[in-house]
């Protein structure tokens, strides 16, 4: 699937190609499996799920997500920078292959890396092994390296702390309408170009505003990764290594603003969206023949009017729910527990879900565009060289055209939706026992956010099943 970056220097500089929503070829394709019974029993195991947690014991429910250390681990700290360095050497040469290399974005090595093993791949690896994104972030180590000839330790300029990281919501949003609404991004000349001038953007920001503020307040993807990695069941930092339930360390690093909450939100709108507006139920309610697509810049406005209506609605019914469930949680009791708390805290539980829709939708494109990757690493400039000895390779789509490849590849989708809102409704009623200290109160909280998830996985389950035509 096509899309390009917007013209402009300003939004180029603003925007990441590292394209949060694109993938260059097969994305989806129309089932014929009975999706009734695999949506039913989804939603059947969110239901028991809230109900078994409605009668577990508080002490019980708090400590599913303690943590237990294992070992103890050196300071890694310089090994950071090396590897900082490093990944910023591999971005140098992307970006000169993407200049220089194929202009086709299946065999040119930049978009393909971008769009494929960095956003499909990397962002499943930082959920399930923790954060990787500290040892390959492409800014920490020459930041650390400029901080040795120039002053860093004081910012040029203090952002202002009651911005919270409304700038890296805002810069999410942006970049998500480019990468949903223009016709190609992966172009790989353009794409190096916005590549190189976010690269540039980021840098210059941490310069002026401090490295770390920056990085955790504006830089969206290191949020998001940020976030992502909490759901991880390893944690290395603090010179040791954690585990636990996934989601355990949300509990350790709290979300605690209301910028940072709606930024959770967002990821999980945008995503459902994402996979909305390539359904034939989108496209008939613009008025778009499926089979005759026009090409995405007919639809242009369109797309971007319904992305930021699914951020609005998503954000609007989440903080619905959580106000119900205030009232009544709230009721006829002496002690209570503020709307604004329980709306930060609880934004949480949505990352699981987030995550589980990313790895979904985007699974049958990783799996053809991850072989267009290899063939391109082989034989980066299309030269005819074999430089990691493939021999002749040839890109498959072949487990697309049998029932039983198919039904494997849908059955893991659907699995790890059901296990993602699983895994939320279990967060959710730790996080609203810890909120309430109190069972009875705490399962009346829950009452109106358990039907917003089960109705969540009934959407996510029918967006995977559903015919797409753009």
């Amino acid at each position: 699937m096509n899309r390009y970056v917007p013209s402009g220097v300003a939004l180029g500089l603003c925007l990441y190609a590292v394209a949060g929503l694109a993938h260059t070829s097969e994305q989806g394709f129309v089932l014929l499996l009975p999706t009734n019974v695999y949506i039913g029993a989804g939603v059947m195991a969110v239901i028991l799920s809230v109900l078994i947690l409605a009668v577990l014991p508080a002490r019980l429910s708090t400590g599913l997500f303690d943590s237990k250390q294992l070992i103890r681990l050196p300071s890694l700290s310089s090994a950071s920078i090396v590897t900082s360095l490093a990944s910023l050497s591999i971005l140098i040469g992307l970006l000169i292959i993407g200049s220089i290399g194929p202009h086709d974005p299946l065999k040119n090595l930049l978009p393909l890396t971008i769009w494929t093993i960095w956003w499909i791949g990397f962002v499943c690896l930082q959920g399930v092994f923790g954060n990787v994104w500290h040892w390959v972030n492409p800014w920490t180590g020459i930041y650390k390296v400029l901080s040795g000839f120039i002053n860093l330790s004081q910012p040029i300029l203090n952002l202002p702390q009651r911005s919270g990281v409304w700038p890296a919501v805002f810069i999410y949003i942006i970049f998500s309408c480019f990468a949903l609404a223009d016709p190609a991004p992966e172009d790989p000349l353009r794409l190096m170009i916005v590549v190189s001038g976010y690269w540039l953007f980021t840098l210059v920001g941490m310069i002026v505003f401090g490295g770390n503020v920056w990085l955790q307040r504006c830089e969206c993807f290191t949020v998001l990764l940020n976030r992502m990695a909490q759901l991880s069941l390893i944690n290395t930092s603090k010179k040791a290594v954690h585990v636990g339930l996934p989601g355990w360390q949300l509990f350790k690093r709290p979300v605690v603003s209301i910028s940072a909450a709606v930024f959770i939100l967002t990821l999980l709108a945008i995503g459902s969206f994402d996979g909305l507006n390539e359904t034939f139920y989108w496209l008939g309610l613009l008025g778009i023949n499926p089979l005759e697509f026009p090409g995405r810049s007919a639809v242009i406005y369109q797309t971007v009017g319904g992305l930021v209506l699914s951020v609005i609605l998503l954000v609007g019914c989440f903080a619905l729910c959580v106000w119900l469930g205030v009232l009544l949680a709230n009721y006829r009791q002496t002690s209570t527990v503020s709307f604004r708390e329980s709306f930060i805290q609880l934004s949480a539980s949505i990352l699981p879900i987030a995550l589980a829709y990313h790895f979904a939708h985007f699974l049958t494109a990783f799996l053809v565009n991850s072989q267009y990757a290899l063939a391109a690493a082989t034989d980066p400039m299309q030269s005819g060289r074999d430089l990691l000895g493939l021999g002749k390779f040839y890109v498959s789509t072949g487990f697309f055209n049998t029932q039983a490849t198919v039904k494997i590849i849908w059955l893991t989708q659907a699995i790890a939706v059901v296990i993602g809102h699983v895994l939320s409704v279990m967060l959710a009623h730790s996080i609203a026992t810890r909120l309430w200290n109190d069972t009875r109160r705490a399962v009346f909280s829950q009452i109106p956010l358990a039907l917003f998830m089960i109705l969540y996985t009934l959407l996510g389950l029918w967006l995977l099943a559903a015919p797409r035509g753009a």
